[in-house]
C-alpha cells in the first residue's frame, strides 16, 4: 500500500467516524481565532475559550485591543500561560491588523506568517478555517497519530511533517483531517495514556497496532 492510498483510507475512516470537522476554539470573528490561536499554545482550547470571554467584554474590537498595552491584556489572558509574550504578541499583532489591513485578517498565507506570534501552524489553521483554503495544521496530534499510523517515519518537525502530507493528501482534505486528528487524538489515541487500539477505526491500517 502507498502512503496516498493510506491516506485515503484514514481520511475516509476518520470521516465515518467524525462526521463534523470543527476548530474547538470558539469564535464568531476571524481575528479572535488570531487571538485565540495565540493563547492556545501549551493550553488547552477549554481554558482559551473561557479566558476570552471576559476579554472580549472588555476589547470587543481589533481597535479596542489596538489601543491596549501588553500589561492590561495580560491581566485577562494570564491563566493561559506565557501571559507576557502571549499578550505582547496579541496587541503587536491587533495594532498591524487595525493600521495596515483595516481590522480585518489577510488571506494570505504569507501575510499572516508576518504577524506577530503566528507561525505556521496558526495560519494554515486561519487560511483553513476562515477562508476555506487548503490548510494542514501540524498540532501535536496531528504529528503523534501520522507517526503511529505511518504516514510518516519518525518525523516530529512540524513543518517536515506538513510538507510530507502535502504530496499524499488531497488538498481539500487537509484542513478537516487536522481536526479528525485532533478528535481522535483526544478520545481514542492519547500521548498522555495508553491508546484505546481496540477501539480504534484506524486499527486495521496502523502501523504501531500491528506492531
Amino acid at each position: 500500500m502507498t502512503k496516498k492510498e493510506l491516506a485515503r483510507i484514514v481520511i475516509d475512516k476518520l470521516k465515518e467516524e467524525y462526521p463534523v470537522a470543527e476548530c474547538t476554539l470558539e469564535y464568531d470573528e476571524a481575528w479572535k481565532l488570531l487571538v485565540e490561536v495565540r493563547l492556545a499554545a501549551q493550553c488547552t482550547d477549554e481554558r482559551v475559550n473561557v479566558v476570552v470571554k471576559e476579554l472580549y467584554k472588555k476589547y470587543p474590537t481589533v481597535a479596542s485591543i489596538a489601543k491596549a498595552t501588553p500589561e492590561e491584556i495580560e491581566a485577562f489572558v494570564k491563566p493561559c500561560g506565557l501571559g507576557k509574550s502571549k499578550s505582547k504578541d496579541i496587541c503587536a499583532c491587533m495594532r498591524i491588523l487595525h493600521e495596515k489591513y483595516n481590522d480585518t485578517v489577510p488571506d494570505s498565507f504569507e501575510a499572516l506568517l508576518s504577524l506577530p506570534g503566528v507561525g505556521r501552524k496558526s495560519a494554515n489553521l486561519i487560511m483553513g478555517d476562515i477562508f476555506g483554503k487548503p490548510a494542514i495544521v501540524t498540532d501535536t496530534h496531528c504529528i503523534r497519530l501520522c507517526n503511529r499510523i505511518g504516514l510518516v517515519k519518525d518525523e516530529k518537525d512540524p513543518k517536515k511533517v506538513e510538507m510530507a502530507l502535502w504530496k499524499i493528501i488531497p488538498p481539500e482534505e487537509g484542513s478537516d483531517l487536522c481536526h479528525r486528528f485532533v478528535m481522535h487524538g483526544r478520545e481514542i489515541c492519547s500521548a498522555r495514556k495508553k491508546p484505546l487500539c481496540e477501539k480504534c477505526c484506524l486499527r486495521e491500517v496502523c502501523k504501531k497496532y500491528g506492531i
